[in-house]
């Protein structure tokens, strides 16, 4: 158990990449408790350190919702990641390519689905629809990460869950790709003293490893215990005998 723990400790860790930060609202534990308006990710596009491509920062607002999805194992639902993305998306996890079926195509209620998530879940193969409320996506195509996080998400249009969710101009996070890991600290220099947002900035990296924190903690907790009660266990049988 421990040693789950700790590989879980050490694949959250070394998730994402160094030469991306993740914004948030400031105070935000995680994407989920976080909101950005529209209007101020036009803000943060502007930040000094990012890449740009064709004159067009690379750094991607995004939304992000937990759907249940029945798992192949148990065919108990499950939580997966559904994250509505714009198409620059795809440049700032410039790692990310389509390796069965097609992208989805902008504007419409189509999605693709991470390897990982195909694999674990049932009903996320090409040609599936994914049912959540009133949201239905059809799927269209699967995609890899380089072994990244994102392999265990669903990703659709952003606006598409904008409309699903009522969240009107409004994203939860900004995902920027940096020119090099040393913009980090001019990156979030900029962002943090502007007057005009109130956010906070991690790099990408970081901002996963805290993320598996609490899981750690609690695998750790159950490792230990099992471990006491053999322990304890271990003791009275040599007593006995």
């Amino acid at each position: 158990v421990l040693s789950i723990g700790e590989g879980f400790r050490a694949a959250m860790t070394e998730a994402g990449s160094p030469s991306r930060a993740l914004v948030l609202r400031s105070g935000a534990d995680s994407e989920m408790t976080s909101g950005i308006l529209g209007t101020d990710t036009e803000i943060i596009k502007q930040a000094p350190g990012i890449v740009r491509e064709g004159n067009q920062p690379v750094a991607s607002p995004e939304l992000f919702v937990i759907i249940d999805v029945n798992k192949r194992s148990t065919g108990t639902p499950a939580n997966v990641p559904l994250r509505g993305v714009e198409p620059v998306a795809f440049q700032v996890r410039n790692e990310t390519k389509i390796t069965a079926g097609r992208m989805f195509r902008f504007g419409t209620d189509e999605a693709v689905v991470g390897r990982g998530a195909s694999r674990q879940f049932e009903g996320l193969d090409v040609g599936s629809d994914v049912k959540s409320g009133q949201l239905t996506v059809r799927v269209v195509g699967i995609f890899e990460a380089g072994g990244a996080v994102g392999e265990t998400e669903i990703w659709c249009d952003s606006h598409l869950l904008q409309s699903a969710y009522r969240r009107g101009n409004s994203y939860q996070s900004v995902l920027a790709r940096l020119d090099t890991p040393a913009s980090f600290d001019e990156f979030k220099r900029w962002l943090t003293t502007n007057p005009q947002l109130n956010v906070q900035v991690q790099r990408e990296t970081d901002y996963y490893a805290a993320q598996s924190i609490a899981l750690t903690n609690l695998v750790q907790t159950i490792g230990y215990t099992i471990a006491f009660l053999m322990g304890v266990g271990a003791i009275f049988g040599a007593i006995l005998t």
